[in-house]
Formats: structure tokens, C-alpha cells, sequence
């Protein structure tokens, strides 16, 4: 039995991608142990996975920080890792191998730069999806894959039947207005008026929630529809993908949750701009599709009502 290490630092929505690849690493190395390196608002998550052994925390603290660099490789090399999986592919990961495995191969060090196909630069290699750029990691790496290209990500649930209990919930629709404050682009601005619309032709058949993060809490309450708390703080993040997982429906703009409900096999919208496309990060899934424009300014709310009622074949 051999020590295997996966590092995956982040974040949300990357993780949840993760989960294909994380569950074919899992399956080819059934007679080993799996740790996976990552971050501490990941850690508590990780732990839910059935198929990690141990999560080791990375501070990511500066890289001219020698004396956390040390004890970070002598916390790493006492795991006497007989190979890693460096599906986080950054720059921060490719000096981690420098240092720990600096002349190591796919053999020892799977990565993209150890995989990359022959005459491809990485970034060219870059350009392709997500999902694609795992598969080919791995099979290049002899594993076999059948779950990368479909993650799962129903094991990050937990029982949320007293929240649920306690906001009366039954069929209701997530809206995600968020997104991180240097992402503005990514961030749709007529949900309000899609709630306008939405009550106006169903009435009390369908509830309207909002379940911010922890710095959302404030914008979500000028949301017009229920904001889902527990004890007044945002759902951590295995709550949430249960109140994802039993929704009706999903409209979200280009974030850590839009990609969860992707993975969570649910029925969605997820809105683009100019930012990046669908097809590179990955999200369009069986039921969950995107909205592509070149400005979420100029993408109607009627639009999206229209897509929603597509989507879900006026089954309310």
C-alpha cells in the first residue's frame, strides 16, 4: 500500500470539477491511500469525501517564505508519497515540484506540464476545457477514466431537513446574483426584475431564494426573494449543496455555486459575458446550460424568463 497525493488548492467551483478526476484516481489506486493537499476553507469540505484519506493544509504563503517552505516539504516528504497528482497545474504547484521531485515524469509527478502533448505549448493546451485537460492528464498519467468527464459532486452533502424545515421549503428556485467584488463583469443586474416576472406568472407556485456566501449577505438582503441562513450566518459549503441538490430550478451568474448545481445534476441557467465561455470552464451539463452574450448588460430579463420556462416546460 502506497501513499498517493492529489493537490487541489481551489477553489469552489474548481473542486467540484475536481470530483471526476479526484473519484478515477481513487479507482486506480484502490490498494493505496489518497491525501489531497489543498487550503483551510476547503478542509472541513475534503474531509466529506469518501475517497481522501487526510487533507494537508497549505497556507500558500509567499514563496520567499523559506522558513513555511520548509516545513511544508518536510510535512509532505514524511508522507513518502509514491506519486502526485497536481490537478491544481499553477504556477505556485509546478515550484512545488522543483522542489520536491525536480527530475520526476509522469511516473512520479502528473501534471500538465509532464503530460503536455508533444509540439503543444502549455498555453495552447490552456485553451481546452476543463474537463478535457484532466482527461488527457490522467490517461496520460495510465489511469483509466470513466467519471472525469462527469463529476459528481453529491458527496460534499450533509442532512439539511431543519433548515429546510424552517424556511418551509418545498419547490423553490436559487437565484446566484453574486460574484467576487473584482469580478464585476460576471455579475447579471436584473434579477430583480426576473423575480418580478417569475411571481407574476406563478404566484405562490414556486419559491424564490437567495443563499449568499458569508460577504454576500448584505446584497443578497436587496434581492427580493428569501435569503436562506442558518443562525444568521451563510450555509457552509455542504449545506449548500444540499439546498442545491433538492432545488426545482437554478439561475446563477458564473461562479462557485453555478458550477456545484452543474456538477450536482440539477436543472439550471448560468449566465456569461465577454469573462470566458462555457465550453472552457466546463458547466454545460445534460440539464444545466448557459446563457453565452458578449454583455450581461444587454441580456434581457425576459430572455431568461423565456429559457427558464423552456427549461422547465412550465412544470410548476
Amino acid at each position: 500500500m502506497s501513499n498517493i497525493l492529489i493537490i487541489k488548492h481551489g477553489s469552489l467551483g474548481d473542486i467540484a470539477q475536481a470530483s471526476g478526476a479526484i473519484q478515477d484516481i481513487f479507482e486506480n489506486h484502490k490498494n493505496d491511500k489518497l491525501y489531497i493537499l489543498s487550503t483551510k476553507p476547503y478542509y472541513n469540505l475534503l474531509k466529506k469525501n469518501p475517497n481522501i484519506v487526510d487533507v494537508i493544509i497549505d497556507k500558500r504563503l509567499s514563496r520567499f517564505n523559506l522558513f513555511y517552505l520548509y516545513l511544508l516539504m518536510r510535512k509532505i516528504k514524511k508522507y513518502q508519497f509514491t506519486k502526485v497528482y497536481d490537478l491544481q497545474n499553477s504556477k505556485r504547484t509546478s515550484f512545488y515540484k522543483r522542489i520536491l521531485f525536480p527530475t520526476a515524469s509522469s511516473d512520479k509527478w502528473s501534471s500538465t506540464e509532464t503530460t503536455l502533448p508533444n509540439e503543444t505549448s502549455k498555453d495552447d493546451f490552456d485553451k481546452d476545457n476543463v474537463l478535457n485537460r484532466f482527461k488527457h492528464q490522467l490517461n496520460s498519467s495510465g489511469i483509466q477514466t470513466k467519471n472525469v468527464m462527469y463529476p459528481d459532486f453529491s458527496w460534499s452533502c450533509e442532512d439539511i431537513t431543519k433548515i429546510k424545515t424552517d424556511y418551509n421549503l418545498n419547490k423553490y428556485l436559487i437565484l446566484f446574483p453574486f460574484s467576487s467584488p473584482n469580478l464585476l463583469i460576471k455579475r447579471w443586474p436584473y434579477y430583480n426584475e426576473l423575480i418580478r416576472k417569475i411571481k407574476s406568472e406563478f404566484k405562490d407556485k414556486l419559491q424564490i431564494l437567495v443563499a449568499p456566501g458569508p460577504n454576500e449577505i448584505k446584497i443578497a438582503k436587496e434581492i427580493d426573494a428569501t435569503c436562506i441562513l442558518n443562525k444568521d450566518k451563510a450555509l457552509n459549503i455542504p449545506q449548500l449543496s444540499s439546498l442545491i441538490k433538492d432545488s426545482y430550478f437554478i439561475i446563477a451568474n458564473d461562479t462557485g455555486p453555478a458550477h456545484m448545481a452543474a456538477h450536482l445534476n440539477v436543472k439550471g441557467l448560468v449566465l456569461f459575458g465577454s469573462h470566458t465561455t462555457a465550453q472552457k470552464v466546463s458547466i454545460e451539463r445534460e440539464k444545466f446550460k448557459p446563457i453565452q452574450v458578449s454583455d450581461l448588460t444587454k441580456l434581457s430579463a425576459d430572455k431568461v424568463f423565456q429559457r427558464m420556462k423552456e427549461a422547465t416546460n412550465w412544470s410548476f
